[in-house]
């Protein structure tokens, strides 16, 4: 098979189609996921299978699971799907999962993210390097009988599911303006937040571009980037809704607008969700990554909870759930994961949240959600530099001696102010770039202490 160092990454697998991802690589892949992750111990393992909108999923998780199934391993197709939807299958089902989905990126891509059973991760240091090596060295014939192929429609119960979660029957009557961006929210909102298979709840849903198109016609299934919510910020404001909703392109991320078209930061989306959820579990351990406004423990602190900080990356969240029994974790970039979720990340599921507090709450969502933010961030910003060790250790220098000053390498470096400001400087695993993130009382302070930190970066 060759090197497929190209398109296995740390936490999953990207390619371009059908430049470095085509079918026969995907078969090559089902293979040796059948053989590290979907044996079982008393007879023929059984893995479950979805795939987005994009033009080249069906055939390339079809390819998947014929590969899985000549290892003797049962492969129960999902059929289209959200991330969170496979997370949900693989959980019900207690199977392996693998969804064909490359997220938010352009049309041309695709790939693979899978898990174990239950949705525990599969990473770079859980079975995916397992996986690659296998693959590229040629999986070995299966010595008995072809596993089964067999189709199962899951999206019912899996709105079924997020509906026993958060009740939003009773709330007030909501607007709320949706922009799937041609993914997977198109299928899987009418669901969940609709009538088309479940009772109808007090929403008015106005719809933005639920046609399944993985050629994205109108804009990319990125809503972190601002560009990508134009659109959904005009509709609230012209339709007067209560809320504006995003989700990327497999659906497992939602970014959301308040009733002015203003974004929420995905912190203080996290902040409110800790606090519902330690409403219910008093006391209990929330995560957050280090990246995440330090309004999210403080507030989780003034609720009883225990915050609990991370590393970036979806593994670790759920590693950490694992080990402390957290019930909720959140990211900055629009990840929540949620314990009664089998600590995987949903989008759909911290919306409902949102919708739910809004709902039962008199005041708009920029008043609620005010008391969550706290601080001014500037966003992750990245340098191009050819030494990137060097740069982070110039900078180091240039603030590890001040007084009132610490730092930590949790990942990266990280420098912590006496007045609750900090930044982080990250280096990217796959590009020659540092990612600078930054934090301060105000907004003033902030752009100082970015200024001067990529000053010293980009020297």
């Amino acid at each position: 098979m060759g090197d497929l160092g190209q398109i296995f990454k740390a936490y999953d697998i990207r390619g371009v189609v059908p430049d470095t991802l085509d079918p026969g690589i995907a078969r090559a892949i089902g293979a040796a996921f059948a053989r590290v992750a979907g044996a079982a111990p008393d007879g023929p393992g059984r893995i479950v299978v979805a795939h987005d909108m994009r033009p080249s999923s069906p055939e390339l998780s079809a390819a998947f699971a014929d590969g899985a199934a000549a290892q003797g391993v049962d492969v129960v197709l999902a059929g289209l799907g959200s991330t969170d939807l496979l997370y949900f299958a693989s959980g019900t089902l207690g199977l392996p999962g693998a969804m064909f989905t490359a997220s938010h990126n352009p049309a041309q891509y695709n790939g693979i993210k899978m898990c174990r059973a239950g949705a525990a991760p599969v990473s770079a240091d859980s079975g995916l390097d397992d996986i690659r090596r296998l693959a590229e060295e040629g999986v070995p014939d299966h010595d008995g009988p072809r596993g089964t192929i067999t189709e199962q429609d899951l999206l019912a119960a899996y709105a079924a599911h997020l509906r026993s979660l958060v009740d939003l029957s009773g709330i007030r009557p909501l607007t709320a303006v949706v922009d799937a961006g041609n993914g997977m929210g198109g299928y899987t909102v009418p669901a969940v937040l609709g009538d088309t298979l479940l009772d109808a709840l007090p929403l008015d849903i106005v719809p933005l571009y639920f046609e399944l198109d993985g050629t994205f016609p109108n804009h990319p299934a990125n809503p972190l980037d601002p560009a990508n919510v134009v659109d959904l910020q005009a509709k609230v404001r012209e339709t007067g809704a209560d809320i504006g909703l995003a989700f990327d392109g497999d659906a497992d991320r939602c970014f959301v607008v308040d009733e002015r078209g203003e974004p929420v930061p995905p912190s203080a989306i996290t902040a409110l969700v800790a606090v519902q959820e330690l409403a219910k579990e008093p006391g209990a351990a929330i995560i957050h990554n280090l990246i995440t406004s330090t309004a999210v423990p403080e507030i989780v602190r003034e609720h009883g909870g225990r915050p609990l900080r991370t590393r970036v990356g979806h593994s670790f969240i759920k590693a950490s759930m694992a080990e402390t029994g957290a019930i909720f974790g959140g990211e900055h970039s629009a990840h929540y994961y949620f314990r009664d979720f089998w600590r995987a990340d949903t989008g759909m599921l911290a919306a409902m949240h949102v919708l739910a507090v809004l709902g039962r709450d008199g005041r708009p969502l920029s008043e609620i959600t005010r008391e969550y933010t706290r601080y001014s961030a500037s966003g992750e910003i990245n340098s191009e530099v050819a030494d990137q060790a060097g740069r982070a250790a110039a900078v180091e220098t240039a603030y590890a001696a001040l007084e009132g000053v610490t730092v930590d390498h949790l990942d990266g470096l990280t420098v912590t102010f006496a007045d609750g400001g900090w930044f982080n400087l990250r280096a990217s695993n796959t590009e020659p770039l540092l990612r600078l993130n930054v934090e301060a009382p105000d907004p003033d302070t902030m752009a100082r202490l970015r200024d001067d930190v990529l000053a010293i970066v980009r020297a």
